[in-house]
């Protein structure tokens, strides 16, 4: 439970305060970072059916929805977005993109990383089916913070000294199996083989995204991981937007 609340208290701003952390603990607590993406995708869900009852349209509800994940998550990880766009898109080489990350000011890059990423979300909502909503608010939140734990354990830490540093270097097989379990068991609750289907290219994507930051600065760090998450959040509305139209007769 202590874990779970860790999770909790580093990817929301939920008011919970884990007393006495003990940094060989810290790397236990993403184990349960899927879960911390399932009941944030929970607290969409309840939002939504609110703002039904409340007779707000469709995209209204889309566009709060959105800003709602951002408020949840502090922006934590739509500034990590924006530093990370900021620096790779800089042309520069690794020092100075890690010192670019590091900057508190926010480039134009950066900001067009934000619109356009907040863009993408309300778009692809509105062009799910009503149906698969609630499946989709779920898988998003899910995947990417599944996302997370896959990047941490296939890529180094870029930096000699940061905060994700500990949760890098302490991630082991366990605990990405663990993970990887609780993300499969709820993605096929939600959404049976299909969810099998979507894990496979989130994986892919997740991977491909880690490689591509990896051959830039040698390495993830706190604010790459910001951008896997948000990234993969566009690809999961994206893939079942696509799956809708492919397979939703045998839905």
């Amino acid at each position: 439970m202590k874990n779970f609340l860790l999770a909790l208290q580093f990817l929301t701003i939920i008011p919970v305060r884990v007393k006495d952390i003990k940094e060989g603990n810290l790397p236990n607590s993403v184990v349960y970072f899927p879960l911390v993406g399932l009941l944030l995708g929970l607290i969409l869900i309840g939002m939504n059916k609110v703002f039904l009852i409340l007779n707000f349209d469709q995209f209204s509800i889309n566009i709060l929805l959105v800003i709602s994940l951002i408020l949840l998550t502090g922006g934590l990880h739509l500034d990590g977005l924006a530093d990370t766009f900021d620096a790779l898109l800089s042309r520069r080489n690794k020092d100075e993109m890690l010192k670019i990350m590091r900057d508190s000011r926010i480039g134009v890059m950066g900001v067009l990383g934000i619109i356009s990423i907040i863009l993408l979300k309300i778009s692809f909502l509105s062009s799910i089916s009503l149906s698969l909503k609630t499946v989709a608010l779920i898988l998003m939140c899910l995947l990417s913070r599944w996302s997370l734990v896959l990047t941490m354990f296939f890529f180094p830490y870029a930096r000699r000294e940061g905060k994700a540093k500990v949760f890098i270097e302490g991630i082991n097989i366990k605990i990405l199996t663990l993970a990887t379990i609780i993300t499969l068991f709820f993605l096929v609750l939600a959404w049976q083989l299909k969810g099998l289907l979507i894990l496979a290219i989130i994986a892919i994507s997740t991977y491909l995204i880690g490689k591509f930051i990896n051959n830039k600065i040698n390495g993830v760090t706190g604010d790459t991981l910001g951008a896997v998450n948000e990234l993969t959040e566009i690809i999961v509305l994206a893939v079942i937007c696509i799956l809708q139209k492919v397979i939703l007769w045998i839905i």
